[in-house]
């Protein structure tokens, strides 16, 4: 991550996020609240898929936010972190969140970089621009503060200013697929950097497999999490690339879910490509390493002709093998000297 280091008794953007949210959804009735979760999980897994908002009104926006917003904030952020290290020294100027709901992505591009930066979202739901911008008024960030929140359909025909970075974050499974070429060649065509994440389940990998090959036609080039721009190694049908994050639940976050323990993982996929040079990884660890007695073992996609590879790493490898232990699913290898 490439934000400047802050001390610790100044909150995180995540916990300054997590509270915001705990006071503007005090008193969210239960039972509208889960039956509108129960809802927008079926859209999630993908089991409704539409070209229509899915999120409707007030309690809609509401049970989506203490549902979904901070594990997207973290998948965001997580996918962000892979562009920062492929262009260690480039950072966004300007943003535009399309789809962007509640502006997860938006908080997650603040973790990131610092520095002012014009950002605006787009969406399709009143609602959720509405709440939106009441969560952002509470950060201490004048680039939240200060973004726009601007009604537009998504799909077909929509128009998406030019920006440095353009992300695209859990919309695409909403659309069809006329209209998600349509999105993503948009996309591609608006902005010097495109970050575009969604649900780690085989049918999101295939939507982001198929996105990815339509940035590169578009001439941009991958910067994470693939090393290369060839061909994806994986056979279709007999896995899927996919990551994981570690999301902190609030007692709300809790109340909301169902569930009793204080985190959870959320899986995603995404790619992000740009137009302007990049550095990405050698090899990307794609599954959490197999740690043994003197042995870790690690799964990694490498470079264009090499395809998913399993290395060894024993106690002879020596830091090598110290780093391997610590070493975690989505990270370069061998890392960076320095890191």
């Amino acid at each position: 991550m490439n934000a400047s280091p802050v001390p610790a008794s100044v909150p995180t953007t995540a916990e300054t996020l997590r509270a915001a949210l705990g006071r503007l959804l005090e008193g969210l009735p239960q039972k509208q609240a889960t039956a509108a979760v129960e809802r927008l999980i079926a859209n999630y897994r993908g089991q409704t898929p539409t070209n229509a908002p899915v999120l409707r009104d007030r309690s809609d926006v509401a049970a989506y936010a203490a549902y979904r917003m901070p594990a997207t904030f973290e998948a965001v952020r997580a996918a962000l972190d892979g562009l920062a290290e492929a262009a260690p020294q480039w950072s966004p100027a300007s943003h535009v969140d399309v789809g962007g709901g509640t502006g997860a992505a938006i908080w997650a591009v603040d973790a990131t970089w610092v520095g002012p930066r014009g950002t605006t979202v787009l969406d399709w739901a009143d609602p959720a621009l509405v709440l939106g911008k009441e969560l952002a008024a509470a950060s201490a960030s004048p680039t939240l503060r200060a973004a726009e929140w601007r009604r537009a359909v998504i799909g077909g025909g929509m128009t998406i200013p030019d920006a440095d970075l353009v992300t695209v974050s859990y919309v695409l499974g909403e659309l069809t697929p006329e209209a998600r070429r349509a999105v993503v060649a948009e996309a591609a065509r608006a902005g010097r950097a495109v970050v575009l994440i969604e649900p780690g389940t085989p049918e999101g990998y295939l939507r982001i497999r198929e996105a990815r090959e339509q940035l590169i036609e578009a001439g941009l080039r991958v910067a994470a999490p693939c090393p290369h721009d060839g061909t994806c190694p994986i056979e279709v049908g007999q896995d899927w690339c996919h990551f994981s994050t570690r999301v902190s639940r609030s007692s709300l976050h809790r109340q909301v879910k169902g569930g009793s323990l204080s985190y959870e993982d959320e899986k995603f996929s995404y790619v992000a490509a740009t137009r302007f040079p990049v550095e990405p990884a050698a090899s990307r660890i794609t599954r959490r390493p197999q740690i043994r007695k003197g042995l870790v073992l690690l799964e990694l996609c490498g470079p264009e002709g090499e395809g998913l590879t399993r290395v060894n790493v024993t106690k002879r490898h020596g830091d090598l093998y110290k780093a391997a232990r610590d070493a975690d699913w989505g990270q370069e290898w061998p890392p960076s000297q320095g890191a």
